[in-house]
């Protein structure tokens, strides 16, 4: 065998040039728009889905087992074991299409891997197993380093609006109870792969202060910390963002990415939000 490739989905939003760098292999996901249907990052831009959004409320579906069988057997037919690395099976089907895509190609050295995580959660633990993998790690290794950082990994979002996670009924029962209350700003959880309602402030910018509070309570301030900040269409408030985490925090790797597009599907623009795991 050739060595290990990765394989992820589009939710990760690992910035393209450590996809490049390591050789990572995405997956997109499908965003329909009405009747049309779109492969994230393939025939859909981010200025297209914003605009398009503006129109009509979008919805996500995983990919096919199919198309994890096209890439997996190219890998394969390569020489190469492979370790796909997904979302949380929670909140999507993602994992269980490549789980199934696994089954039809007995032939082939595959494991799949569920985060339990989103966006930059998916994609550091996507990063340590191609740095472990670049160091020589075998698989093994490899995959009990990542439910090492699975188990740590903390992710806190703030959305400028609950019109999108009502709709697309990602968060738990208590989204209902805030969204009847006036100028509420949710703070959402991922708890165990699941995103959940976890307290309510009045402003956007006490929702973005409680999202640093609530990091440094799980991670301290003093010991080294990867860091990153995912948000749709918030610019300016990420970039002061980082700059605060930086000074806060002892940062061994910081990232601020746009949020994947069939993620701000259930978001919405203005979303924003800090992924952390201590080193």
């Amino acid at each position: 065998m050739k060595g290990v490739k990765i394989v992820t989905d589009s939710t990760a939003d690992v910035p393209q040039p450590l996809l490049e760098r390591y050789d990572i292999r995405v997956v997109p996901i499908n965003i329909q728009f009405g009747a049309e249907t779109y492969q994230e990052g393939i025939d859909i831009d981010r200025p297209t889905f914003f605009r398009k959004l503006e129109e009509v409320m979008p919805t996500s579906s995983q990919p096919s087992p199919g198309q994890f069988v096209e890439v997996y057997r190219e890998l394969a037919e390569g020489g190469h074991s492979i370790l796909s690395i997904h979302l949380t099976s929670k909140h999507s089907g993602t994992y269980q299409s490549a789980v199934l895509a696994k089954s039809m190609l007995p032939e082939a050295d595959i494991e799949v891997f569920d985060t339990l995580s989103i966006s930059m959660g998916t994609g550091y633990q996507v990063l340590a197993a191609a740095r472990a993998i670049e160091e020589g790690k075998g698989m093994g290794e490899i995959l009990r380093l990542l439910e090492g950082i699975r188990s740590r990994m903390y992710i806190y979002l703030t959305p400028a609006t609950l019109k999108y996670l009502q709709r697309s009924g990602r968060v738990g029962k208590l989204a209902g109870a805030l969204a009847s209350l006036l100028n509420v700003k949710p703070i959402i959880k991922v708890e165990d792969g699941l995103l959940e309602a976890f307290e309510k402030v009045r402003t956007r910018s006490k929702s973005i202060d409680r999202l640093v509070e609530l990091t440094a309570q799980m991670v301290g301030t003093t010991e080294p910390v990867k860091l990153a900040i995912a948000h749709a269409q918030a610019h300016d408030e990420a970039e002061a963002l980082q700059a605060r985490l930086e000074e806060t925090f002892n940062c061994d790797e910081m990232h601020v990415v746009d949020l994947a597009c069939s993620l701000t599907v259930h978001g919405g623009p203005g979303i924003i939000g800090i992924i952390s795991y201590k080193v």
